[in-house]
């Protein structure tokens, strides 16, 4: 039986079915990056670092103590669910326009330091062409990048320096060279706006860099990672020795820097991560050529190999 073709098939009417279970994650998703952020907000009130103690990475019991805190942690939720929206609504809103059945986002609520295990898209059909898989993975982290930026801009007018008798913190986080940028454009309206490795963390700026860990992670130039599908559209042959070349730098970074690069590592050996094929036919073009080395810039801006200090492998067996 015969079929139009794919470039020209109409996405689905969006219906109850397609909008219940995106909606039932969200709300979850609510639900446990308000917990996370309520803990947040309540160290930065009391001048402790952003997590202070173990109880800390799950607030669950100290939040049926004091039910009256849950909703200080608004602040965290809008800046970081905005982040992931923005982020997977790029996607979605790319594959519209090519004419790509997708799902819309889901975020994914999950027991970790941010409440999320992140948001995806499911897409249904076929990508097209080089110009739609160009499109479709470089204007998620377009979007979630420059909505991290907010974030992270804000996050910084609300921060102030530590306390002197604060105590240090139980997880330190690594500084992507955006912070770095970030902080010094600030600096030159406030004198005093204090470093992120020596200020007291508005929840906010976690939530901006949160942003900025997940658009690095996607940006992974290996697998069906959003850096993935930009290297295949770019260069399909090289998109598979270029995988498993990632994949053992991954592995050897979780050895020396985050354990987690190792889990990552693993991931791009999996068969589900094969890239599946797309029609080369067209011409990249010079601006979607601009947009895929645009996708290197800003993975060089958000990466940063010890995003969590003293969480490498070796530091564990030690």
């Amino acid at each position: 039986m015969g079929s139009a073709p794919l470039h020209l098939v109409r996405p689905k009417v969006l219906s109850w079915q397609h909008v219940r279970l995106p909606l039932l994650l969200f709300l979850l998703s609510i639900l446990t990056t308000l917990a996370i952020g309520a803990r947040f907000m309540e160290n930065f009130r009391l001048g402790l670092p952003t997590l202070a103690e173990d109880s800390d990475l799950w607030p669950w019991p100290w939040l049926l103590q004091h039910p009256q805190k849950f909703l200080q942690g608004w602040p965290f939720t809008i800046a970081l669910l905005g982040i992931l929206l923005a982020h997977e609504f790029g996607h979605y809103f790319a594959c519209r326009y090519h004419r790509i059945d997708t799902t819309l986002p889901l975020v994914l609520p999950a027991p970790t330091l941010s409440g999320t295990a992140g948001a995806i898209i499911l897409i249904r059909g076929r990508i097209p062409n080089r110009h739609a898989l160009i499109d479709v993975g470089i204007y998620g982290p377009i979007a979630g990048y420059f909505a991290s930026l907010v974030a992270i801009a804000l996050g910084f007018l609300l921060s102030r320096p530590i306390p002197p008798d604060s105590p240090l913190p139980l997880v330190g986080f690594g500084q992507p060279i955006t912070f770095h940028l970030v902080h010094a454009l600030l600096s030159t309206l406030l004198n005093s706006l204090p470093p992120f490795d020596h200020g007291l963390r508005h929840p906010i700026l976690i939530a901006g860099w949160v942003g900025l860990f997940i658009t690095a992670l996607n940006l992974i130039p290996a697998g069906q990672l959003d850096g993935g599908h930009i290297l295949y559209a770019l260069w399909p042959r090289v998109h598979r020795p270029v995988t498993l070349a990632m994949a053992g730098l991954l592995i050897g970074a979780g050895l020396f820097f985050w354990i987690g690069w190792a889990f990552w590592g693993l991931l791009m050996l999996l068969p589900a991560m094969r890239h599946p094929q797309v029609p080369m036919d067209l011409p990249l073009g010079r601006w979607r050529t601009v947009l895929a080395f645009a996708a290197l810039l800003l993975f060089a801006l958000t990466i940063t190999l010890e995003p969590f200090l003293g969480s490498s492998l070796l530091h564990y067996i030690h």
